[in-house]
């Protein structure tokens, strides 16, 4: 009778659903394979591919920040040795990395290209608690850095001739871009100089002949380490600078950025995976281990260089960047958090607070783009007893005093993530979709005719 009755049409039901879902399956690694393929090219930092336009330029805008601690008893500290009674003013809010990169130039020798970012920063009104104009009451950053700095009868000297104190009233603009000071006859600021200058010149791998590469900073102002004093090179400049890694993150495995802000290289680890405009990001923060005491941390050895402010190296969540930036300076996250506790004991009014203080970045796993991130750190001077300075006679100990903290953010806007998902994640979605479309049909065609086989093959045993 030949094939065209029941059994023959099954069998060939149960061939076509055995071929569709062997396809289906075959499809999940040629599919990983092409956008894997697709991704990595897209990845590369070249005139052409995604990762080039996103880096040349950031389209999503960056703000900081900034909250003032304003010292409330000046005279008292300065009189009777009290502690600094400090109250958080802010947020002053500034645009800042708006500008594209400069002098980009490429090194294909070494798959490698140059480039200085410049900086710049706009104050913003509408997301600030004020003007530049409103005045705080903070640390003098010429006596304070006078203290380290010069022999106690110059700096006492110095104060007398000028007529100041421990403590001076200054303008939010005038403490974080500069003011003349009297006593150096020179300008001064937390950030001076900002407007008009440049960061780096950086070196980083394009990720032309490694893409696990992409990104990474290879040097920073035409190191690969960072220089301490002694013109010792203490710190490797490690990973990139944060706003892209390299794709298909393993959430097992720490990030490594480099921060000019500290001096050096810190890593972030996985915390869990959040939704961010419909797109899943692994967010990465900074673990309590980063700011640790060198007796825990020894990265940290090179930032322990006064064994007396640093209680022999055992105190924790700062670090003395003062041989690297020429001026008596702590870095710490915010309030002090992961710190000695007797650093936050030494003053009144912080509050450290894990959500607020901490540095995280939320990561799309499969491009290594950040989309989302919130660099928090806190500027602080120290001061401390002295014979000789008058203003400093009363100070029973030495003080790390908070200045400001700030909150680095950037985040993609609707635009931009209906066009990311667009572009990568709704081809992503499709492949998917085919993938087990094909799967199912061939499946389900596969058990139909299988049961049917069954079904029509007793049937005929029957008959017989």
């Amino acid at each position: 009778m030949g094939c065209w009755n029941k059994l023959c049409g099954l069998k060939a039901g149960i061939g076509a659903g055995i071929a569709v879902a062997i396809l289906g399956i075959i499809l999940i690694p040629v599919g990983n394979n092409i956008i894997r393929e697709t991704v990595t090219k897209e990845s590369v930092i070249e005139p052409g591919t995604t990762a080039w336009d996103n880096w040349v330029s950031a389209d999503a805008p960056v703000y900081r920040q900034f909250w003032l601690f304003d010292v409330q008893n000046p005279q008292d500290v300065v009189e009777n040795g009290s502690k600094p009674k400090l109250v958080e003013k802010g947020p002053y809010t500034y645009k800042t990395r708006y500008l594209p990169k400069e002098n980009i130039t490429a090194n294909p020798e070494d798959y490698t290209i140059s480039f200085l970012l410049p900086a710049g920063a706009i104050f913003e009104p509408s997301m600030s608690v004020g003007s530049e104009d409103d005045s705080v009451t903070s640390l003098n950053l010429a006596v304070a850095g006078g203290y380290k700095l010069f022999p106690p009868w110059i700096l006492e000297a110095a104060i007398k001739l000028n007529n100041v104190s421990l403590f001076q009233r200054r303008t939010v603009r005038e403490i974080l871009w500069g003011y003349k000071d009297p006593i150096l006859k020179g300008t001064l600021g937390l950030f001076f100089p900002y407007n008009g200058t440049y960061d780096g010149p950086y070196s980083v791998f394009t990720g032309k002949d490694d893409i696990s590469k992409v990104s990474t900073i290879d040097s920073w102002q035409g190191e690969k380490k960072v220089s301490f004093w002694n013109n010792t090179y203490c710190d490797m400049i490690n990973g990139t600078d944060g706003s892209s890694f390299s794709p298909f993150l393993d959430k097992k495995k720490p990030l490594y950025f480099f921060s000019p802000d500290i001096s050096r290289s810190v890593s972030a680890e996985y915390e869990r995976s959040l939704d961010l405009k419909g797109i899943e990001v692994y967010r990465f923060k900074l673990p309590p281990l980063t700011l640790a005491s060198p007796a825990v941390n020894p990265d940290n050895q090179c930032f322990c260089t006064d064994y007396v402010v640093t209680k022999n190296c055992t105190l924790a969540g700062v670090l003395d960047i003062s041989s690297s930036r020429g001026q008596p300076v702590y870095i710490s996250l915010p309030h002090f958090l992961h710190g000695s506790p007797y650093l936050v004991e030494d003053v009144e009014g912080l509050g450290p607070h894990e959500e607020h203080h901490v540095t995280f970045l939320d990561v799309e796993p499969t491009t290594g783009f950040s989309l989302r991130f919130a660099k928090r750190l806190q500027v602080n001077m120290m001061y401390g007893p002295s014979k000789i300075i008058t203003v400093l006679k009363k100070v029973k100990d030495y003080t790390i005093l908070p200045i400001v903290w700030l909150n680095e953010t950037a985040s993609l806007d609707d635009e931009t993530a209906d066009s990311f998902k667009k572009e990568l994640l709704s081809r992503v979605d499709m492949l998917e979709t085919v993938q087990f479309t094909l799967i199912g049909l061939g499946s389900a065609a596969l058990v139909l005719c299988t049961v049917a086989h069954c079904l029509v093959s007793r049937n005929n045993n029957k008959l017989v």
